[in-house]
């Protein structure tokens, strides 16, 4: 070869080795044997390793072993069959880069033919960008659903509210007249005392779930809370009550227990109530079919805070439940709509508090607790 033609060769190899390091994808060429003979920059970059380590090493050092210990085969049967696993097609795999980590790649694969034998050039893209970029879109859009369901459900509580008062109010009144009637002078009085009694304490759950409705309404609108100063054990008390009256519930035992150190609370009464009745009405069904069915409710002071906490003996939470136990429209319960704890979590914070769970397991039943800040200068719970 004369020296013009070496010259013209040297500055070809230029070119093609310029081209090489400043492609943006990866480029591995190999032999027939599966020794790499080209690594590129951009190779360098996905793979942790220098070119003169890989150069005359075999490929599959590159891959992951489920790709690793069958390469060398394929090859040999693509070389003696001509049958085509990925020349010519391309498709995504995996990599193994220099720290042992295993990810994403588009390979495309061609073949050419040198005076040295089969020479296979691979095309390589780091995918990880691009499912990065897909997954984030995803949530994204999971996101917009869950809001777009969420506002759709403000706007049906809203609805419901209204329309809910109208009847409730119908109800209440007939109570009411039921009421006076069987207040009248004895004689007069065919109402049975248990009977009465009965008729009172709906009058008073009508009277309560009115209450419920229009703090509701005012949640949705996301209106400040109605607070006053007030006993938490009295609280607690009304609403364990509450959840008691008209259920069929045997062989519950319902212990609680009440911090004499305790003080008033300046929170909405009723709001704070949802939240316990919440908690006592999972708790009950937590324990159905337990061996033991005991649900215990604690109101202490912890620090800066006073907790109500709610413990049941039934089997716990199961880990898969957890990440998303306090979202709306995620329950587990056949028929639920996921909105209890949601809303009861969403209440505590707008109190400046929170509510938290011990999912508990191996023999030992959940336990919620709600918190509340208290004012270190009056020592009430204070708003935030």
């Amino acid at each position: 070869m004369d020296s013009q033609a070496t010259a013209t060769l040297t500055v070809s190899e230029s070119r093609l080795l310029s081209v090489l390091d400043t492609a943006v994808n990866g480029i591995i060429v190999i032999d027939d044997h599966g020794r790499i003979l080209v690594f590129n920059k951009a190779c360098e970059q996905l793979f942790g390793y220098r070119a003169a380590e890989m150069i005359g090493k075999n490929v599959s050092s590159l891959m992951p072993p489920k790709y690793a210990d069958h390469h060398d085969g394929y090859l040999t049967n693509y070389l003696t069959t001509g049958e085509r696993k990925i020349i010519g097609i391309g498709r995504a795999v995996e990599g193994r880069h220099a720290d042992g980590t295993v990810f994403p790649l588009e390979l495309s694969v061609g073949e050419t033919t040198t005076p040295v034998g089969r020479q296979f050039i691979g095309i390589l893209r780091d995918l990880r960008p691009q499912l990065e970029s897909e997954e984030r879109l995803n949530q994204l859009q999971a996101q917009l659903v869950h809001m777009a369901r969420v506002n759709a459900m403000d706007e049906m509580g809203a609805a419901l509210a209204h329309e809910l008062n109208q009847p409730l109010t119908a109800v209440m009144l007939y109570l009411q007249a039921v009421m006076r009637a069987a207040r009248k002078s004895p004689e007069e009085n065919a109402i049975p005392q248990e009977m009465v009694d009965i008729l009172e304490r709906a009058l008073k759950e009508a009277d309560r779930a009115g209450k419920i409705i229009q703090r509701m309404r005012q949640f949705v609108e996301k209106r400040e809370p109605e607070r006053q100063a007030i006993s938490l054990a009295r609280l607690v008390d009304e609403a364990v009550d509450f959840t008691m009256t008209g259920l069929r519930i045997r062989d519950v035992a319902v212990h609680r227990s009440h911090d004499d150190e305790v003080p008033e609370v300046s929170v909405d009464p009723v709001q704070i109530q949802q939240i316990i009745v919440n908690l006592v009405r999972n708790a009950l069904q937590a324990v159905t079919g337990s061996a033991m069915r005991q649900i215990t409710i604690e109101t202490v002071v912890t620090g800066n805070r006073v907790s109500v906490s709610v413990e049941d003996s039934g089997p716990g939470i199961k880990d898969e439940a957890l990440p998303d136990l306090f979202k709306a429209f995620s329950s587990s319960k056949k028929g639920g709509m996921g909105l209890g704890l949601a809303i009861s979590k969403s209440i505590a914070q707008s109190h400046g508090g929170d509510l938290v769970v011990d999912p508990g397991g191996k023999g030992r039943g959940a336990r919620f607790s709600l918190y509340l800040p208290i004012d270190a200068e009056t020592g009430a719970t204070r708003p935030t």
